[in-house]
């Protein structure tokens, strides 16, 4: 199969690349476009083979739910048969925007996107390649990220060509990512609600509209800790090298590192950083996301630099962390996930190694 990858940024190009991708999925194939989030791989919900598509094309797991992507102006009740209050007051406040909701899903709904359950994930993205696409067609697509399973969610169209070449027909161009990291689902089907996955809308501001919200204990990576979320329990966001955190301080960190660095020494290393450390670091590979001052360019470019490692062709790889706060909190999940929460030693002695 040959994959066009069509830029949207020329007036021309991208009509062209709207018609292509209509027809594309009502024909029952997938197309995959940009969001603010991460690239998502679409399947128009009214076709099965569309919808069988994307989990072929990713090799994700049956039991792994689809995310419903919808426009301004979309009859939600064609996906979702409740839509409480409390769930009026967030899409008000935050979409378009990262932002995906867990409702009762509609009779007729296809168990492909739901994975069987009852409960179906919706979210209207804000880019406005993927708000055109659906207007245009007058459709609602179910997507996840348009990567492999298991490897970094893309945020540039070259991320999808990696992946999808030869697997789907077409790539809309949107250019990067704004957020970089994917959006936040909160189930409303609970009483709190609950955050299933940190994103790109953070805590503090789900709090503003949701004082009760709470987070899914299980996001954080404990021998007895199941995340609610199906597509949690994966491994995901993973290099192909093992990778371990540092944590605590950024001293303590950068000394976790460098230990960490010399009993490596015979294979080719790999250090994720900030810039504030970027040249502390003896190791073959050194990439910084930036300033620590900046969390959300941070996470723009942490999808990126994990690829990059695999282009560099690492072995092992050290990476620095952030405090959990804001969107800190959803980088961290994402850090932990791509470390399998591999840990070093917070503090070692003469002849003590600092993996755990």
């Amino acid at each position: 199969m040959e994959t066009r990858w069509m830029k949207m940024g020329k007036a021309e190009e991208a009509e062209e690349g709207y018609a292509e991708a209509i027809r594309l999925l009502l024909d029952g194939q997938n197309v995959a476009f940009p969001t603010e989030t991460v690239y998502g791989l679409g399947g128009y919900i009214g076709t099965e083979e569309g919808l069988l598509g994307i989990f072929r094309a990713k090799g994700r797991p049956a039991d792994n739910p689809l995310i419903v992507h919808v426009y301004p102006g979309y009859d939600i009740s064609q996906v979702a048969r409740e839509v409480p209050a409390s769930a009026e007051s967030l899409m008000a406040r935050y979409w378009p925007g990262p932002m995906t909701l867990i409702l009762k899903k509609a009779e007729g709904l296809s168990p492909r996107i739901t994975a069987g359950l009852d409960t179906v994930a919706v979210r209207m993205p804000s880019h406005p390649v993927a708000l055109e696409l659906m207007r245009r067609g007058q459709i609602a697509i179910a997507a996840p990220s348009a990567n492999l399973s298991g490897r970094p969610s893309p945020t540039s169209a070259a991320h999808v060509y990696e992946d999808m070449k030869g697997r789907i027909p077409l790539i809309l161009d949107g250019g990067p990512c704004e957020i970089g990291l994917e959006s936040t689902i909160i189930d409303m089907t609970v009483n709190p609600p609950m955050v299933l996955r940190p994103g790109g809308l953070t805590l503090e501001e789900i709090a503003e509209v949701l004082p009760d919200i709470r987070m899914d204990p299980g996001l954080v990576i404990q021998k007895d800790a199941v995340p609610k979320a199906p597509g949690m329990k994966y491994r995901h966001y993973a290099p192909k090298a093992p990778m371990w955190m540092a944590l605590g301080t950024p001293d303590a960190q950068e000394t976790q590192i460098r230990q960490g660095l010399q009993e490596a020494k015979e294979f080719r290393r790999g250090v994720l950083t900030v810039d504030e450390h970027s040249r502390d670091y003896d190791a073959e590979v050194v990439l910084s996301l930036g300033s620590r001052r900046d969390p959300e360019g941070m996470a723009a470019h942490l999808f990126d630099a994990l690829r990059r490692f695999d282009e560099e062709q690492c072995e092992i790889l050290f990476t620095e962390t952030i405090d959990p706060e804001g969107i800190g909190n959803a980088f961290m999940n994402r850090l932990r996930k791509a470390c399998g929460g591999k840990t070093l030693k917070g503090d070692t002695h003469g002849g003590t190694s600092i993996f755990n």
